[in-house]
């Protein structure tokens, strides 16, 4: 795989995931691990990185 597909495809995964912890947001979503509830701060956070990590994966895939 190429480096641009690499970038492109895990800036796309990551894009897939902070949409879905933006739906959660909205939603108001309830989530279990193991039978304990994960707190509505814990989907800010994880928007927040992978957010940042699709944008980056993305303008990574545009440079090369």
């Amino acid at each position: 795989m190429s480096r641009r597909g690499f970038c492109l495809t895990g800036g796309i995964v990551f894009l897939l995931m902070a949409i879905g912890h933006l739906l959660r947001l909205i939603f108001g979503w309830k989530a279990e691990i193991a039978g304990g509830a994960v707190p509505m701060w814990a989907s800010w956070v994880a928007l927040v990185i992978a957010g940042y990590l699709a944008y980056e994966g993305l303008m990574l895939s545009r440079k090369t």
